[in-house]
């Protein structure tokens, strides 16, 4: 008998309403598009990346359940916190959120992959526009990056799931 260990490393994946967290669950799922609608609650799914098990719960971004997220804090190894990178108005209350998770001692190690989505829109901010307006330099006490994506086309998508492998077991 052959038996194969292995750890399930626990993601949020956080944003607003409508930043494109459920669409990047099922790219890296499945590598497709899938139609969605507003997610009440949550969404959890493995997804494997060479032979790392990562258990990615997405959870919804509406205003009435983000004072809800702290439920799903508990052994988080990872935020994936989804920016709309077309949304400008909105970048405060991101801002605002993330700060707010960071705060929480159950997230104090965690690490923070911020995918700053919709880049194939026009009039979209950049990575480093969204990273300046996160002041995410100032973020000391947890390893972060920042990457460009598109979830509709699963671009950039690959080089965030690098970057958490490549976090494993460093602390």
């Amino acid at each position: 008998m052959v038996c194969f260990l292995f750890i399930e490393h626990k993601v949020i994946i956080v944003g607003l309403d409508n930043a494109g967290k459920t669409t990047i669950l099922y790219q890296f799922l499945m590598n497709e598009v899938v139609h969605t609608s507003p997610t009440i609650g949550s969404n959890v799914e493995e997804i494997v990346v060479k032979n790392t098990h990562f258990l990615m719960w997405d959870i919804g971004g509406q205003e009435s359940l983000r004072s809800s997220w702290n439920t799903y804090y508990s052994n988080t190894e990872f935020i994936i916190l989804v920016v709309d990178s077309i949304d400008r108005e909105r970048l405060a209350i991101t801002k605002e959120e993330l700060y707010r998770m960071l705060a929480h001692e159950d997230l104090r190690k965690a690490a923070v992959l911020i995918f700053a989505n919709k880049q194939d829109m026009k009039g979209c901010m950049t990575a480093a526009e969204i990273s300046k307006y996160l002041t995410l330099s100032s973020i000391k006490d947890h390893p972060w990056h920042i990457q460009s994506c598109c979830a509709l086309t699963g671009e950039g998508l690959c080089q965030g799931l690098e970057w958490m492998t490549s976090r494993i077991g460093v602390r």
